[in-house]
């Protein structure tokens, strides 16, 4: 299967540090990420009590599920190893930097995975030139397919 980008993040944010972390699911939620229905938006990830979780990540129900379905927007766990949680809250704390979700996906095995990147939020002329730079990259591709 293919990862699902969370290209915003990438458009908001400056990738410090990537984690790969495995994540609790729902019968029902496992099904609805193989049919490709997430939503990262507004989503971050947080660490609380020596767990991490992932906020505000959008799931939709599955529609052929009854009364077993999921909620849509519930926390959900984090599976990391202590001291990668551990190095992620110190990063978080101490430099103000957010963990934000960057893709999730289905490895062989059949197991959901989320990329975690550390970030630090970028200055709107930082956009500005991240976007200027890829339209110039565009233009040049362009001009090299033609040639």
């Amino acid at each position: 299967m293919k990862a699902i980008k969370n290209k915003r993040a990438f458009h908001e944010y400056e990738i410090i540090q990537k984690f790969e972390a495995g994540i609790s699911l729902k019968g029902t939620e496992i099904k609805s990420i193989r049919s490709g229905m997430v939503n990262f938006k507004d989503s971050f990830a947080k660490i609380k009590d020596g767990e991490c979780w992932l906020m505000n990540f959008h799931i939709s129900p599955w529609e052929k599920a009854s009364y077993f379905n999921h909620e849509a927007e519930r926390p959900r766990r984090l599976l990391l190893h202590r001291h990668e949680i551990r190095r992620m809250k110190s990063k978080v704390e101490e430099q103000g930097m957010t963990l934000v979700p960057l893709d999730i996906y289905v490895n062989d095995n059949g197991l959901c995975k989320i990329t975690l990147g550390i970030a630090k939020g970028k200055k709107t002329y930082d956009k500005r030139d991240a976007l200027q730079q890829k339209d110039v990259q565009r233009d040049k591709e362009r001009e090299q397919r033609h040639l």
